[in-house]
């Protein structure tokens, strides 16, 4: 999110109280406000419409078709994310802007693709097994495929700097969806569960053609290299495997609750853990602020770090390369450490407001229990994702790689383990696994520390690479020198007596 920094700073440098809430109001809007919308949208429907009226089934129908539109959509556009983001930085820094198109419909052809092919086997199990109405199993894949969409999309306009528009959008479609429901209840006499997904399908919609009319309107010229990004995908598919492998650890602990004898199933089809993947969402909103601050001080304090370094790179001395990579690596290692701090002041507040407020509002129980443990493994997993970002900066594909395999398996294992504990430790999956990953990351960043100028000054080539039959390995035959060069000396003793 380079370029936010440019902002903040302007806000930042005012030095008042006013400008610091301004500071923290756009930073969260730029980050985590389209998920509040959402979450304020569907809370506001259920409040207005009297959800409460509606039969159990019809309202746990409702809540899982969410929660698993929600998601599945995040794990359906999460493996192309990360490496479109890395084709698109060199696109634009090659401002060969028209091999943008190419790449947007074909990363959107292939999201489809797979969005089809986990999202009609279900819906068809859902119809035919979970004698579910074809009208709201049809309603939930619109909704799927439709967030997919957006995730896709907005990856395009993030490296755009269109933050505030992406806001915007969601609000306008949220605001719309809102209304939508209103209307299709009050007015056309629908069920209320079947309203709020419709409404919600449509301001999904509305979202997605906003995102693309905006797309289409920055990059206008389509250069026809639609196989381009599959050469990216070949080459950087590190990408590919720690993105999906971090979105599929934060919910693979959820997946491994949905099997126990806690599980839930809707209709036949949908699984579910109430109270644990509650805690989850709690945990999760806990530690929330993370996000926010690292950008705000990665991007206020480390970038200019990061640009001063490169600069020294290609025009500086020996002895200003060195010092600019260690105030680098030293501010690096601040920004974690401060990051760290801050985000444990502002989760230990948050958890006890929680933990004073949530009970009397029907949020108590087991849901309360498991959410302490739950809260410290996504203190330490939002930690462990910062450290990947600084990875991601030093181009430690492999790292990446390394930490969310670990990441990931360790909280699979992790959680198969905690079924069997007291409930108060559910959450201890999350906690190792993320503690695991974190390590890796860290002891990564430590290695590219001490190795970073064979990495940047080691790492070319010679010879052009390039596929054909291997030449031959033999470069000097010194007895075959020893005879061109008798045959060159007794040439010129002949050329001497002939004169």
């Amino acid at each position: 999110m380079a370029g936010i920094g440019v902002k903040l700073n302007k806000i930042y440098s005012k030095n008042s109280v006013i400008a610091n809430i301004y500071g923290i109001g756009y930073s969260t809007m730029v980050t985590i406000a389209p998920m509040l919308l959402v979450i304020g949208a569907i809370v506001f429907m259920q409040y207005f419409l009297g959800a409460s009226r509606e039969s159990y089934a019809s309202r746990e129908l409702f809540a899982a078709t969410v929660l698993y539109i929600f998601i599945f959509s995040l794990l359906t556009a999460s493996p192309f994310l990360a490496v479109i983001s890395k084709y698109m930085s060199d696109v634009i820094y090659n401002e060969t802007y028209e091999d943008i198109l190419p790449c947007y419909y074909m990363g959107l052809i292939l999201t489809m693709i797979i969005g089809v092919l986990l999202g009609v086997p279900f819906c068809l199990w859902e119809y035919f097994v979970g004698r579910v109405g074809l009208h709201f199993v049809f309603a939930g894949f619109g909704g799927f495929v439709s967030l997919a969409f957006i995730f896709y999309t907005m990856l395009y306009l993030l490296i755009c700097k269109d933050y505030k528009k992406i806001s915007w959008f969601f609000f306008l479609g949220m605001l719309l969806a809102f209304v939508l429901s209103l209307i299709l209840v009050y007015w056309c006499g629908w069920g209320i569960a079947f309203a709020m997904l419709v409404s919600l399908d449509v301001g999904f919609l509305l979202i997605a053609a906003l995102e693309l009319s905006l797309v289409r309107s920055y990059f206008r010229e389509n250069s026809g290299k639609y196989s381009a990004l599959f050469h990216y995908m070949k080459e950087y598919w590190q990408l590919i495997v720690t993105n999906f492998l971090y979105i599929l650890g934060l919910y693979i602990h959820n997946f491994v609750f949905w099997n126990t004898d806690m599980q839930m199933i809707v209709v036949r089809s949908f699984v579910m853990n109430q109270p644990y993947d509650m805690a989850t969402c709690l945990a999760m909103f806990t530690n929330i602020s993370a996000s926010v601050i690292f950008i705000v001080r990665v991007e206020m304090h480390f970038h200019d770090r990061y640009k001063l370094y490169s600069d020294m790179v290609i025009g500086g001395r020996g002895m200003d390369i060195e010092n600019a990579k260690t105030r680098m690596f030293r501010q690096a290692a601040e920004e974690l450490n401060s990051l760290t701090r801050i985000q444990f002041i502002v989760s230990v507040v948050v958890f006890f407001v929680a933990s004073l407020i949530l009970p009397n509002i029907g949020f108590g129980g087991l849901i309360m229990r498991i959410y302490p443990c739950m809260a410290a493994g996504y203190f330490i997993l939002f930690i462990m994702y910062n450290t990947i970002i600084f990875l991601y900066y030093f181009n430690d594909l492999t790292g990446g790689v390394y930490t969310t395999v670990c990441f990931c398996l360790f909280t699979f294992l992790g959680s198969i383990l905690a079924t069997h504990l007291p409930d108060t430790w559910y959450g201890l999956g999350t906690v190792i696994g993320s503690f695991i990953g974190w390590c890796v990351a860290y002891a990564r960043l430590r290695w590219i520390e001490k190795n970073l100028d064979v990495h940047i000054f080691c790492n070319g080539n010679i010879l052009k690479r390039g596929q054909g039959p291997m030449p031959s390995s033999k470069v000097f035959d010194r007895y075959a020198e020893a005879q061109e060069i008798t045959g060159e000396v007794v040439a010129v003793d002949e050329e001497v007596v002939a004169i």
